[in-house]
């Protein structure tokens, strides 16, 4: 019989943590008399991480660990998990905890009221949202952050960085993944968008961690969040871009004819050739931005066809399961 829930948890040198992360779970959902497993995925820990999981899983067949030698990335990993999941529900959370296993209880429920839901996110931005103990750059750069995602996703979303998430596992397993990164939230999230998928929020406490080293890399956090944000809306950029050289252009433009009108005007001053750029340049750019606009909608139906193409998959009992896990 296949469990309710099965929580996939990311790690990499995570030996003080592993043992009490799954112990926590465990007791959180045993106390809901849910059926579930864990699968715990160790990704290239170089530590006692891997060797922890199986002393546990000796001791109870609900966890499942995974672990291979190379580190590969928090994407990877939960795409690895994903593929071995076999609830009903699926959730993910941090080997530190710094969201409590009351969060994924409190998802669950959220899902199992609402039969239209797709996913849950636990959020610590929202109003009902806190936040305990996390170091202040850190705490500016993710709220920051999210603000701007905010505006670059599709619907907008309070917390769209976050681990801790709740997925039922057939919308789960409609969306092509592939990214190896912490960037695996936001592909997530634009994928269940164009996909018309149901997401919603639930406030959350994100607390600071309290053992193990801090894998937080903050320069590729945000640089790969700004790039998404880029990717995400590229005609709005090329749109306020265009409008501002073309502003830029007729300005220069109002300037020349004012000194026209007052005879003085020399048609070989480089501002001449300026006005001239900046005008091309402005209309190029608003072309382009149109451009963008088709191909954003274009790699929405790429997204649709490939959705479509796993639930083919499903219905006919191929043994795919889950994302993409090839390398």
């Amino acid at each position: 019989m296949e469990p309710l829930v099965s929580v996939v948890i990311p790690m990499h040198d995570e030996e003080e943590n592993a043992a009490g992360t799954i112990a926590a779970a465990s007791a959180s959902l045993e106390a809901e008399a849910w059926s579930y497993e864990i699968v715990p995925v160790s990704d290239g820990s170089t530590d006692g991480t891997a060797d922890v999981l199986e002393q546990v899983a000796r001791q109870d067949a609900r966890v499942r660990p995974i672990a291979y030698g190379a580190n590969r990335g928090r994407g990877y990993a939960l795409r690895q998990g994903f593929a071995h999941a076999r609830g009903e529900f699926v959730v993910t959370l941090d080997a530190d905890l710094s969201y409590s296993p009351e969060v994924a209880v409190a998802m669950i429920r959220t899902l199992q009221a609402d039969p239209d839901l797709d996913m849950v996110l636990a959020s610590p931005y929202m109003p009902g949202g806190a936040v305990d103990g996390v170091p202040l750059v850190r705490l500016a750069l993710s709220r920051v952050g999210n603000v701007v995602l905010r505006r670059a996703l599709p619907r907008p979303i309070w917390t769209s960085t976050g681990i801790a998430r709740a997925y039922r596992a057939r919308a789960l397993r409609r969306l092509p993944l592939a990214a190896d990164g912490k960037e695996i939230h936001l592909e997530i999230l634009s994928g269940a968008m164009a996909l018309g998928m149901r997401i919603a929020e639930v406030p959350a406490v994100l607390r600071a961690r309290r053992k193990g080293r801090s894998k937080f890399r903050p320069k590729a956090t945000v640089a790969s969040h700004l790039l998404f944000s880029v990717l995400s809306r590229p005609a709005d950029l090329l749109s306020y871009l265009g409008l501002l050289v073309l502003a830029s252009g007729i300005a220069v433009g109002a300037y020349l004819f004012s000194v026209y009108l007052a005879g003085t005007l020399n048609p070989e001053r480089p501002l001449m050739t300026i006005m001239l750029l900046l005008l091309i340049g402005g209309a190029i750019l608003l072309s382009f931005s149109l451009l963008a606009a088709q191909i954003v909608e274009l790699r929405k139906a790429v997204i649709r066809l490939h959705a479509d193409v796993n639930e083919s998959r499903a219905r006919s009992g191929d043994a795919y399961r889950g994302s993409d896990t090839r390398s």
